[in-house]
């Protein structure tokens, strides 16, 4: 293939390459497009900055596809449905109890459960977000626990083989999963495969996993899987799903609650 100068052109020639296979390695695009690495990995920055590639473990790409939710950086979207998010943590935190090991992931709504969190006593958070991390490091009563890794700026997620490493070794009683997306048949999905792989470790590490998300998160597929329905304990949200999810939930005996401002109601029921 001819070295390709212009910018624009060889982006453009990157994401058909993309639309026709699917994903590409670093070392592969350097290959094709006659550039150098930093050159290549300069054009994917700005691909996956403009939404049109998604980042992949050791550098490549995949294509993103049309209708698959797309990542926004934490700070764009933590005023967000705000209320919302807010009713889904507290309803949250009612479900700790003092001597509880708490996991995290990272995430907007799993962000304002830390926060509810402080009204706790003599609890351990495991997180693999720095940001959660902080907003708790000042509390006394509250152990904190924060894994090794690579952080993703976009979520402040700690990813890789350092933060798999430290999960391997806890036990964690309860944790609260965010994610980008919950459908019946593809269950819990989340935009980056990164943050998938660990929140899978984190998983293997818990009693039970409870999904947190706000209702426009229902019915929409991520790229990467985390979790079958039937692998999850429970889901917070803060309004009724879908019809065809709730009956799928309630085939794998997962209860799914909808949390108020003041409480979780289901029948009466609690997580």
């Amino acid at each position: 293939m001819a070295r390709i100068g212009l910018k624009t052109e060889r982006q453009e020639r990157l994401l058909r390459y993309l639309q026709q296979h699917g994903s590409i390695t670093v070392s592969e695009l350097t290959g094709l497009f006659h550039c150098s690495e930093a050159t290549a990995r300069r054009d994917l920055e700005e691909l996956e900055q403009n939404g049109r590639i998604i980042r992949t473990m050791g550098g490549g790409a995949k294509y993103a596809e049309p209708g698959l939710s797309r990542e926004i950086p934490f700070l764009e979207k933590q005023n967000t449905r705000y209320a919302e998010k807010q009713a889904i943590a507290s309803a949250a935190a009612e479900l700790v109890q003092e001597g509880d090991v708490v996991g995290l992931t990272g995430g907007t709504t799993t962000f304002l459960i830390a926060r509810a969190l402080k009204r706790k006593r003599r609890i351990t958070v495991v997180t693999n977000a720095v940001n959660i991390a902080m907003e708790l490091a000042d509390h006394e009563d509250i152990q904190v626990v924060l894994t090794g890794g690579v952080l993703r700026n976009k979520s402040y997620e700690l990813c890789g083989p350092l933060a798999e490493q430290t999960v391997e070794a806890l036990n964690i009683h309860t944790m609260f999963m965010g994610i980008d997306g919950l459908t019946a048949d593809q269950g819990a999905s989340t935009y980056s495969e990164l943050e998938a792989n660990i929140a899978k470790l984190l998983m293997k590490r818990s009693d039970r996993t409870i999904a947190v998300f706000d209702h426009t998160k229902a019915g929409r597929s991520s790229l990467f899987r985390v979790a079958a329905l039937a692998e999850l304990h429970a889901c917070i949200s803060n309004a009724p799903i879908p019809d065809d999810i709730r009956q799928a939930m309630e085939m794998q005996g997962v209860n799914l609650h909808v949390a108020d401002a003041a409480l979780i109601t289901n029948g009466g029921t609690r997580p």
